[in-house]
């Protein structure tokens, strides 16, 4: 893990989604105080917190969390972005399967 916040690695990551610190802030509910203390490193992130920059940033919160410093908390649950991963990932499967049948049933095997 990162031994301080990587503000950096933040800017860069936010930078290439178009989006801002104060875009960030309000989907963390946060002031731009609060966000200056957090690059500053003298404020850290909580598990919530974690969680919706990993979704909010396209990554995950261990990513987020290596980032953030020595001490920030990974969240235990699959943030929505992973989960959101996962269900894609079996649909693609099931209409694969689905489509395999279609196949099965008109050849009249």
């Amino acid at each position: 893990m990162a031994l301080f916040f990587d503000a950096a690695w933040f800017d860069e990551r936010l930078a290439s989604l178009g989006l801002s610190r104060a875009n960030l802030a309000a989907a963390l509910g946060l002031t731009d105080e609060d966000m200056n203390e957090i690059w500053k490193d003298q404020r850290e992130l909580s598990v919530r917190e974690v969680a919706i920059m990993a979704h909010l940033l396209g990554t995950t919160g261990e990513i987020v969390a290596t980032h953030a410093g020595v001490s920030t908390p990974v969240p235990r649950v699959a943030d929505g972005h992973e989960a959101l991963s996962k269900i894609e990932a079996r649909l693609a499967r099931i209409e694969e399967l689905l489509a395999q049948l279609l196949v099965h049933l008109r050849s009249g095997r």
